[in-house]
């Protein structure tokens, strides 16, 4: 009889690989707390690639691409949407989980999820929806990013969702920036998230401050010497005529942005290694009970920052173009959102069946909000604008 046999498999070497590589208060995938339904270990990937190429292969995720980070997708072509954006963010997250020798899959998964639940129009949708569902807890694309994961996306036989690791799911409802506060019910609310996670918050913001500056020059809601009060506009022009003195203006634009991002970078390695010396972080158990988040710029370099954020809230999210294009979009997810409520009929079919099968019930009303707030949370600006026009405009074909 032939011996069996006992060779390591392709995921015993990948989390070998993991634990001779990754620092030990890395999150390993071979220590993952599992997934809601379970399933049979994949043989050649790990718990948190798995998630990573589920997310990418989602619905949700595809349609990030007409979904608005600043400009409407229709406003040009070279602007951000939400799906550039959250590339951005997971390129800078693996960047800084290498760095610090962290669990780049669980980083990336992290940041390729966290913004699946946002809404079209940005930040002037979520507002919307969350005015139109006060009654029942509002509306956070965090939590709707997990909704979508746990439950929206249809595409496995044996449960509804993505069934993503838990550790990936912590990380999408523990998301946290100036702009969103988590709510981690379900998910230990006392525990730290993994500093893959934490990273990931400030991958967004990094992301966000260099890609914003970009855009808002390239559009010409603000000049060149408009921000040039700021020390931090100072320093990365000085940084760059220093080493570029002939650039012309759009190459010094790109050459300022890169070096905008890469600052942010190297200030968070630097302070957050300091940080978990300090904090006496040895394991991902002393994360979790960590008194205060080690992810963080330094202190001079989040007063700079903040200055940069102050001048883009005034100068950019406040500018008229971008009020106006907000505006639109809010008007048309409460109109669309009231004329669904009045006549649930006028849904597309699955949403309508979720309607109906709680007909009758003591839920009904509340579960017609939530399908109201999921079908718009799914639709992209584009879409968005087309139900509009076939629900208001009597010449548009419906």
């Amino acid at each position: 009889m032939p011996e069996p046999d006992t060779s390591p498999t392709p995921l015993d070497l990948l989390h070998e690989r993991e634990r001779l590589t990754l620092a030990p208060f890395g999150a390993h995938s071979s220590d993952s707390l599992g997934r809601v339904h379970a399933e049979s270990l994949h043989p050649y990937r790990t718990a948190f690639q798995r998630d990573r190429e589920r997310i990418i292969h989602s619905a949700a995720f595809r349609r990030l691409e007409n979904k608005t980070q600043v400009f409407v997708n229709h406003e040009g072509d070279n602007y951000r949407t939400r799906l550039t954006h959250t590339i951005e963010v997971a390129q800078i997250a693996r960047s800084i989980a290498r760095a610090m020798a962290l669990n780049e899959d669980l980083a990336e998964a992290v940041a390729l999820a966290h913004d699946l639940g946002h809404t079209a129009f940005g930040h002037a949708g979520e507002e919307a929806l969350n005015r139109k569902m006060a009654g029942d807890g509002g509306f956070s694309h965090n939590r709707q990013s997990l909704r979508v994961v746990d439950v929206l996306e249809e595409r496995y036989p044996g449960f509804q969702g993505l069934n993503l690791s838990f550790e990936v799911r912590e990380g999408i409802v523990k998301h946290e920036t100036i702009y969103d506060r988590p709510d981690a019910e379900g998910f230990h609310p006392e525990w730290k998230p993994t500093l893959e996670a934490q990273l990931v918050n400030l991958a967004d913001e990094i992301a966000y401050n260099s890609h914003d500056v970009d855009d808002g020059l390239r559009s010409g809601i603000f000049g060149w010497d408009d921000p040039a009060g700021l020390p931090i506009w100072t320093e990365l022009n000085a940084a760059s005529r220093k080493t570029h003195p002939d650039l012309d203006h759009r190459l010094r634009r790109h050459h300022v942005v890169r070096l905008l991002i890469n600052w942010q970078v190297t200030d968070l390695i630097s302070h957050a290694k300091r940080r978990i010396e300090q904090m006496g972080i040895r394991t991902l158990a002393d994360v979790r009970r960590a008194d205060g988040l080690p992810m963080t710029f330094s202190p001079e370099f989040q007063a700079k920052i903040a200055g940069l954020k102050k001048f883009l809230y005034d100068n950019m999210y406040r500018h008229y173009r971008v009020s106006r294009m907000a505006a639109k979009g809010e008007r048309i997810l409460n109109n669309l959102f009231d004329a669904y409520v009045e006549d649930p009929r006028q849904l597309s079919p699955k949403f309508r069946q979720r309607v109906e099968r709680a007909a009758g019930t003591p839920d009904a009303d509340r579960v017609l909000r939530q399908v109201v707030c999921d079908y718009l949370a799914g639709m992209t600006d584009r879409y968005a604008m087309l139900e509009y026009r076939k629900m208001f405009d009597p010449f548009e074909k419906v």
